[in-house]
Parts: structure tokens; C-alpha cells; sequence
């Protein structure tokens, strides 16, 4: 949603399904985000962290395409800008060069940058579809909502009981 957007939303409803697409494509692009994270991490816990994500982050565009289903409308993607950058400033640190632990430190503030705004999009979508009287959509929802903030809360995990405190002494 751009300062000079042709957006226009005349009933919640619709408000919604751009959300959903906004998602949509918010998924898509960290399915291919990822892997470079993956391979870019240093700690073994982080790297696994990384990858389990990614297995989830696909049951959650599947569930995605169900919500799609119980509103009677196709998947589609809306371009997610906020994904965009937040992913483009994950891959600066990807190709950051210097030490392992901070680099990875930083994997972990990037990744949970990304997350909070999952976790807000999120919220916002299943409040929206509980309004709507969509209650099988809320629940689809808020299970993906209580998964990314385990994600959120295993990357603080990591953090603070290793890779932050080899990060101090570098």
C-alpha cells in the first residue's frame, strides 16, 4: 500500500481478502527467503530453527489457500511490501561479511522483525474474519498465528542462551 495508492475498500470484507492476499504473498516470498537463511546461519540450533520454519512457513500457505476456499475465493497474491523490504534488509546480512556470531545474531533480529509483522498480520485477519462471522477462517488463522509466535519465541530462545552471549565475545 503505497502514499499514493489506488486502493479502495467499501466494506470489511473486501479489506479482508486483501489482507489475505497480502499474506499470501508474504508467505510465498519467506518460502524462498528461507533457505538462503539456512545456509547463511552459523549456529547449528539457528540453522535448524531456520528450517523447521520453512516447514511450517508451507503448511502455512497451504492453510492459506484453505481460508481462500472457506470464503469462496481463489488464492491470489497482492504484492507485500513490507515483506519485500523487510526480507531485502535479510539479505544484506546474508552477504554481510565479518563474524559468524554477530552475523547470525543479526540473522535472528532480521527473522524476528519478520515475524512481529507476521504476528500482526495475523491478528489483524482473524479479528477480521471473527467479525465476519467466518469462524473456521479465524481458526485457520490463529492456529498460523500461534505458530509464528513460537517461531518469534524459539528465535529469543536461541538468542539469549547462545548465540547473543558468543556474539558479547567477539
Amino acid at each position: 500500500m503505497g502514499l499514493f495508492s489506488s486502493l479502495e475498500f467499501n466494506s470489511l470484507e473486501e479489506l479482508f481478502i486483501h489482507q489475505l492476499q497480502d499474506l499470501y504473498d508474504a508467505e510465498h516470498r519467506l518460502t524462498e527467503a528461507l533457505p538462503k537463511m539456512t545456509e547463511a546461519a552459523h549456529s547449528p540450533g539457528l540453522k535448524q530453527a531456520f528450517e523447521h520454519h520453512l516447514e511450517e512457513t508451507k503448511k502455512q500457505v497451504n492453510r492459506l489457500e484453505r481460508v481462500f476456499e472457506q470464503i469462496d475465493q481463489k488464492p491470489k497474491r497482492t504484492t507485500c511490501e513490507a515483506m519485500k523490504g523487510l526480507l531485502e534488509e535479510g539479505e544484506e546480512i546474508i552477504s554481510a561479511r565479518g563474524c559468524e556470531d554477530v552475523r547470525d545474531a543479526a540473522l535472528i533480529a532480521a527473522a524476528q522483525r519478520v515475524e512481529h509483522y507476521e504476528m500482526a498480520g495475523y491478528g489483524s485477519a482473524r479479528n477480521f474474519a471473527q467479525r465476519l462471522g467466518q469462524h473456521e477462517a479465524a481458526r485457520l488463522l490463529q492456529e498460523t498465528l500461534d505458530e509464528e509466535g513460537a517461531a518469534d519465541k524459539k528465535l529469543t530462545q536461541i538468542a539469549e542462551s547462545t548465540v547473543n552471549l558468543q556474539a558479547s565475545r567477539s
